[in-house]
C-alpha cells in the first residue's frame, strides 16, 4: 500500500535568507572531474552515435507513465558504483558461487522495475548498435536522464565502462552502503575513503529529493519516542503513515516537491523534516550544516556540485579497454567469454521485456 502526505512548508526566518544571500558562507566550486583513463565524453561517437537519443526517448515514455521510476534508476546507479565500482555488478543474478548483490539487505528495496528498464534499454541499444555498449554505461546514462527528466540539470558523463565478471559478497555490499540510520561521521568516513569531500557527500545526498522510502527505514526515529531533531508536525504525520514499527507503507523522501529534482530537500532539512537520520544529521552536524544551507538557498550551486559529485562517483573503479566484458544480458555474464571487443560483436535478441 502506498501512502503519502504533504505538509505546508514552514517559513524560514528572513534573517537567515539575508545572511545567506550576502554570501557570508561560501562553498568552493570544484572543477568538473576529468575522465578516468579509458573513458571519454565521445566514446560512442562512431560506435553508437544514437545511444543517448535512444535512452532518453525511451525514458521519456517510461517517466510519462510513472515518474517514480526516475528515483529507482538513480538509486540503482548509486548502489552499483559504491560497491565494487561502476561495473554493473548490482545487475547480476546470483549463481552457484553465492547470492548476488541484489540479495544483500541494502539492495532488497531497489525497484524491481529498474532492472527491467535497464534490460529493455540494453536490448534497444544493442539492436541499433550491436553489442557495443555496456550495461554499466547504460545504467549511468539512465541515472543521468532520470535527473534531467525529473527537472534537474542536463550534463554529459564520461563513457566507456565495461561490465564486471563478478558480484560482491553480502558483507562487502553491507560495508560499502551506509544505512539510513548512519550519522554524518559515518557518511563522511565511508565516502571519504572513496575520495569524496564533505561537499560531495551533501550534494549526493540531494538525490533524495525524488523517490519514496519504506517506513522500516526510519521508524527508529518514530518509536518508541520522537527523535528530538525531528519537527513535531512532521513526526505526527509520519506516525500516521507508519502506525507500527513493521509497517510496509511508504512515503515521499521530499515532502515539498517529491517528483521534481530540485533543492527543496535541503529546505526540508533546515525545517527538521529530513526523513532518514543520514539526511537530517547533515544539518545537525556543524561540519556540513553550512553546505546544506547554501544548497537550500542556491539551487544552481547545488546542481553544480551534484553534477561534479555524480561524475566523480560514476568513475569509481571502472573497468575499461579489455577488462571485463560487454554483457548480452545485463543480469548474467556472457558464457565462455572473458573479454569482449566492442566493434566485433553482434547480438540477436527477442522482443522487449514487458512493463
Amino acid at each position: 500500500m502506498f501512502m503519502a502526505f504533504f505538509f505546508k512548508a514552514s517559513s524560514i526566518p528572513t534573517l537567515i535568507f539575508l545572511l545567506l544571500s550576502c554570501n557570508l558562507i561560501r562553498i568552493s566550486e570544484t572543477q568538473t572531474p576529468a575522465p578516468a583513463p579509458g573513458l571519454s565524453y565521445d566514446f560512442y561517437r562512431t560506435r553508437c552515435p544514437r545511444l543517448e537519443t535512444i535512452i532518453r526517448q525511451n525514458l521519456q515514455s517510461v517517466f510519462a507513465s510513472d515518474i517514480g521510476q526516475a528515483a529507482g534508476l538513480l538509486r540503482l546507479h548509486f548502489h552499483d558504483c559504491f560497491v565494487q565500482g561502476c561495473d554493473g555488478s548490482v545487475l547480476l543474478d546470483g549463481s552457484a558461487s553465492g547470492p548476488s548483490e541484489k540479495d544483500a539487505p541494502p539492495n532488497l528495496s531497489l525497484r524491481a522495475q529498474a532492472f527491467v528498464i535497464i534490460e529493455n534499454l540494453r536490448r534497444l541499444v544493442h539492436n541499433a548498435c550491436n553489442r557495443t555498449v555496456s550495461c554499466s554505461d547504460i545504467t549511468a546514462l539512465a541515472a543521468r536522464d532520470a535527473v534531467f527528466l525529473s527537472g534537474g540539470p542536463n550534463y554529459s558523463i564520461p563513457l566507456g565502462r565495461r561490465d564486471g565478471l563478478t558480484f560482491a559478497t553480502r558483507n562487502v555490499t553491507l560495508a560499502n552502503l551506509p544505512p539510513p540510520s548512519a550519522n554524518t561521521t559515518t557518511l563522511l568516513n565511508s565516502l571519504g575513503q572513496k575520495g569524496f569531500t564533505p561537499t560531495d557527500v551533501v550534494a549526493l545526498s540531494g538525490g533524495h529529493t525524488i523517490g519514496i522510502a519504506h517506513c522500516t527505514s526510519f521508524t527508529g526515529r518514530l518509536y518508541p519516542t520522537r527523535d528530538p531533531t525531528m519537527d513535531q508536525t512532521f513526526f505526527n504525520n509520519l506516525r500516521t503513515t507508519c502506525p507500527t514499527t513493521n509497517s510496509t507503507n511508504t512515503t515521499f523522501m521530499d515532502i515539498r516537491s517529491p517528483n521534481v529534482f530540485d533543492n527543496r530537500y535541503y529546505v526540508d532539512l533546515m525545517n527538521r523534516q529530513g526523513l532518514f537520520t543520514s539526511d537530517q544529521d547533515l544539518y545537525t552536524d556543524s561540519r556540513t550544516r553550512s553546505i546544506v544551507t547554501n544548497f537550500a538557498v542556491n539551487q544552481t550551486l547545488f546542481y553544480q556540485n551534484f553534477v561534479n559529485a555524480m561524475i566523480k562517483m560514476g568513475q569509481l573503479s571502472v573497468l575499461t579497454g579489455t577488462q571485463g566484458e560487454i554483457r548480452s544480458n545485463c543480469s548474467r555474464r556472457n558464457s565462455n567469454d572473458l573479454f569482449m571487443f566492442p566493434d566485433m560483436e553482434s547480438d540477436q535478441d527477442g522482443k522487449l521485456a514487458s512493463y
